[in-house]
């Protein structure tokens, strides 16, 4: 059984798919004019979780992430940098996936992207003029009718004339100050624009992701998806407009559950650009291994806005250290079944809304318990096998926990003396080859005063960062 909070009743509820065992599950993605930062690594390692859960519970999960590639911002860097929107689009949705993989993050089986969606986009819209939810201006921009919509404010419960899209799309022929655009009609040659009946332009942020959902997912009538999911500051206006929108094309709701993650501070500033602290998640990655910035990063409950600071995470690391080094204990070996009562105990703790301070506690008393018990009696084999297969397991539910031990512990020795103490090794490999024992231990003596501690093995010699 798992339960999730649900950002619209703001309570825990039961987990009941529409079509069980099948899952539906849609993320915001990014949009793709710059590289990625830390806030959009805690928002998909958060559905990563999630989704990594539902699966261990048995459910077939399909999950989809967008990637927005039209956009006023997408249209700057094309202005900026003289090079098309579809080199400036790939190459950021390249990194993103390449950082995310880092991470550990699994694939969406869905990838839809806006300029790949536009059929979809522009017959929402029309649907909705035809159904009298949205209506053209003269300029031909095309806007959501807000006061058609008796459910509108329904998901974030914040409706207010000062509300941000007031401000922010502000035009004097909207017939309410909360209509938002569904279709940005073409301002000059210059811009770039796609054919629609209703004019000349660009699909706005909040139609895309409605489209895209009604395009590759069938509900059962009464939603179209389980799960829509993103950052806490999506809340409002994007999903409130997406739920109106699709509410009113489609005649259902568009989601069962709604999930979002908290936000990500550095040093306890809210991370934005504004205020000249964004941190890039490819700086991140050029100093700590991804898996670290992994369990990291999702150390905190999902919902908890997230203070980063390099003492937490240095602290972090030393608790997965703690489960690497129990890893390399029990090495090598087979692993074998992993162990039920531990599983249950996953299980439980992620089943309640992801619950990972849970278990992350689970992991350490594993962890703990294990080395007490081959303290006294390290031959234990059967223990072993079990132990690798509680660690697979742990690497298959939370996604860390799954490198050979020696190279987790060669993370942060940079390339120069990677390739320093590498070179050191094949001499005293070559040196032991003629029985020089005398220079082989040399090397030895030499390593350790590097800090570098070595493991002669039948695969060859392996070492790690003391």
């Amino acid at each position: 059984m798992m339960t999730i909070f649900d950002s619209v009743t703001k309570t825990k509820r039961p987990f009941e798919p529409i079509k069980p065992p099948a899952v539906s599950i849609y993320v915001c993605g990014p949009t793709v004019y710059d590289d990625a930062h830390l806030g959009h690594a805690r928002s998909s390692l958060a559905f990563d979780l999630l989704t990594r859960t539902l699966r261990a519970l048995g459910y077939q999960v399909t999950l989809a992430k967008n990637f927005t590639d039209i956009d006023d911002k997408i249209i700057k860097k094309v202005e900026e940098t003289g090079k098309s929107m579809q080199e400036i689009t790939t190459y950021y949705i390249d990194r993103y996936l390449s950082e995310m993989a880092a991470l550990g993050v699994q694939r969406a089986d869905i990838e839809p992207k806006a300029t790949e969606s536009l059929d979809a986009i522009k017959n929402m819209i029309q649907t909705l003029i035809d159904k009298d939810f949205a209506y053209v201006v003269n300029n031909g921009d095309v806007y959501f009718d807000t006061s058609k919509d008796s459910h509108y404010g329904d998901i974030s419960h914040k409706v207010t004339d000062d509300d941000t899209q007031s401000r922010v799309e502000h035009s004097s022929e909207k017939r309410n100050p909360k209509d938002f655009a569904l279709w940005k009609a073409c301002k000059g040659e210059e811009d770039i624009c796609f054919d629609a009946p209703f004019s000349a332009g660009r699909p706005g942020w909040h139609i895309e992701c409605s489209a895209m959902i009604e395009a590759h997912f069938q509900g059962n009538g009464e939603y179209s998806i389980d799960i829509h999911g993103g950052g806490a500051d999506l809340l409002f206006p994007h999903h409130e407009n997406e739920a109106a929108q699709s509410r009113c094309a489609t005649g259902h709701e568009l989601a069962k559950y709604w999930m979002h993650n908290g936000f990500v501070q550095i040093d306890g500033e809210k991370m934005s650009k504004s205020l000249g602290n964004s941190f890039f998640l490819k700086d991140a990655l050029e100093v700590y291994d991804g898996e670290v910035l992994r369990y990291y990063l999702n150390s905190v409950h999902y919902r908890n806005d997230f203070n980063f600071n390099e003492e937490d995470l240095q602290t972090a690391k030393k608790r997965l250290d703690k489960l690497y080094r129990l890893k390399k204990r029990v090495l090598p070996g087979k692993a074998s079944s992993v162990n039920k009562t531990f599983k249950k105990a996953l299980l439980d703790a992620m089943g309640d809304d992801l619950n990972i301070s849970i278990a992350l506690s689970i992991i350490d008393e594993m962890v703990a318990q294990t080395n007490e018990k081959l303290d006294a009696n390290p031959k234990d084999k059967a223990l072993k096998e079990e132990t690798l297969a509680n660690i697979a397991f742990i690497d298959e539910l939370l996604g860390f926990g799954g490198k050979e031990p020696f190279s987790y512990f060669q993370i942060g020795v940079d390339k120069a003396l990677k390739e320093k103490i590498e070179a050191l090794l094949d001499k005293r490999t070559e040196a032991k080859k003629a029985k020089d024992f005398t220079t082989s231990d040399a090397i030895r003596d030499e390593l350790t005063a590097m800090g570098i501690a070595i493991m002669d093995t039948p695969e060859g010699t392996v070492w790690e960062k003391a």
